[in-house]
């Protein structure tokens, strides 16, 4: 019996319909890393997952992409769903991919990116907003858990440091389902206390067990606490919401305790030098005082105070002569005006005075109505020989010698060539116009 040869497409079509048919292929959960990432124009997305040892081609049609809440990209560890089936054109086998999340830590790690932006948007973390840290805090509460390295960590470094502050411990849960309201209720319990900075963490883990400093509630109730909050989770890598919305962040719980209180050696060390400065500076001003007294008891006022009076006598005689000088000045100018007014012939003779003054105003009168009078009689004479010149110029006065003005449609005729047989001319004389018309017109010398 002779083979039967078929084409690769029917083949590939074969194998397709025999992987569409599986109902265990229609749909698998795989997860895996991603790598040679595309992202098609169109909005579909082609790329390989791939474990230790094996590969897988995928495509996720623009569709699905759009349910995505990240970006995927190489080296990022997904869980896929979707359904395998042959891709006819090449023969090769791949996963549709319908859905797809990030793989365990890295869901986590989208949710904080994603709070993270979120209140920074809101202006949480805006330094506008940050409390300043009391350099002397005379009593400080902790917020953390009752037992662990934490809270040994952060009371023996204050005890060291500054044993004088007092603290209070608010413990709290710091890992699991409940420690974020845990820690929401000890920070709001925490504010009926007269305290002066609060110290609020815990020690080292993954982020599974620092995720409560990661939870939305606890980083409000740390933006709303009166009291500065100093932040202290985990270790110097881990950086919690927690870290960027408390006033400061510790690298760790220990880092805190020494942000919250100064070193009681340093205070000493730092009184002591205060304390030599002051000593230096009180030295400095007795002695210069010490001087300046020495310079008064050796002054000459001291030692001869009556040259301090004699000095001020010989000034004031001066002063009196001065005044002396010039009250007599002043009465001997007035004597001479006194004189002057009662030697004047205002006072000797007034009506005299009167008559002189009266007889000048009487000729200032009379020269004053001759100058007036002289002047009208100046200026009628000129008013007379304007008149007779405007009379010899009268068109009117001509016309009284038995001259006429002829008119032709109110123009003045002054031309025979103008004039027409039947016209109608008027005539103006002294007294009136006549009016006539024109029978015959001739010309001089004809």
């Amino acid at each position: 019996m002779e083979p039967k040869y078929i084409k690769i497409s029917d083949l590939n079509r074969y194998i397709k319909a025999k992987f569409d048919m599986d109902s265990h292929l229609n749909k698998v959960y795989l997860k895996g890393e991603i790598s040679n990432f595309k992202s098609h124009t169109r909005g579909h997305l082609y790329f390989t997952l791939k474990d230790e040892t094996s590969r897988i081609a995928a495509v996720m049609f623009m569709g699905n992409a759009r349910s995505l809440t990240f970006t995927p990209e190489d080296g990022m560890n997904v869980l896929v769903t979707g359904r395998i089936s042959v891709y006819e054109a090449n023969g090769a086998y791949q996963i549709y991919v319908e859905s797809m999340e990030v793989d365990g830590i890295g869901n986590l790690y989208l949710e904080y990116e994603k709070l993270k932006k979120q209140l920074q948007s809101e202006g949480l973390f805006d330094s506008k907003y940050k409390k300043s840290i009391p350099k002397y805090p005379k009593k400080i509460g902790i917020i953390t858990a009752s037992t662990g390295a934490a809270i040994r960590d952060i009371l023996s470094t204050i005890k060291r440091r500054y044993p004088i502050c007092e603290t209070i411990l608010f413990p709290s849960l710091v890992q699991g389902e409940l420690a974020k309201d845990s820690i929401v209720k000890q920070i709001k319990k925490a504010q009926e206390y007269d305290l002066d900075v609060i110290i609020c963490g815990r020690g080292g883990g993954s982020i599974e067990d620092l995720w409560a400093f990661n939870e939305e509630v606890v980083a409000r109730a740390i933006f709303a606490s009166k009291i500065p909050i100093i932040s202290a989770v985990g270790h110097e890598v881990d950086f919690t919401i927690a870290d960027f919305v408390a006033d400061l962040r510790a690298p760790t719980p220990t880092g805190a305790a020494e942000m919250a209180v100064p070193n009681l050696v340093d205070i000493n060390n730092m009184l002591e030098q205060y304390k030599i400065r002051a000593n230096k500076g009180m030295t400095k001003i007795i002695e210069f005082n010490n001087k300046k007294l020495d310079n008064i008891k050796n002054s000459f006022i001291l030692k001869n105070p009556l040259s301090i009076y004699e000095v001020k006598e010989q000034k004031l005689d001066s002063l009196i002569d001065k005044v002396n000088q010039l009250i007599n000045s002043k009465l001997d100018t007035m004597k001479v005006k006194y004189q002057y007014l009662i030697s004047s012939n205002i006072l000797k003779d007034p009506i005299g005075v009167y008559l002189k003054k009266n007889d000048k105003i009487e000729l200032l009168k009379n020269n004053a109505n001759n100058v007036i009078n002289n002047l009208i009689k100046e200026k009628a004479h000129q008013y007379g020989i304007i008149v007779n010149s405007l009379e010899l110029l009268n068109p009117l006065n001509i016309l009284s010698k038995g001259y006429s003005v002829v008119y032709q449609n109110d123009n003045i005729v002054n031309d025979i060539s103008k004039v027409k047989i039947n016209d109608i001319l008027n005539i103006r004389m002294t007294n009136g116009v006549v009016k006539t018309k024109v029978e015959e017109v001739e010309e001089n010398g004809k």
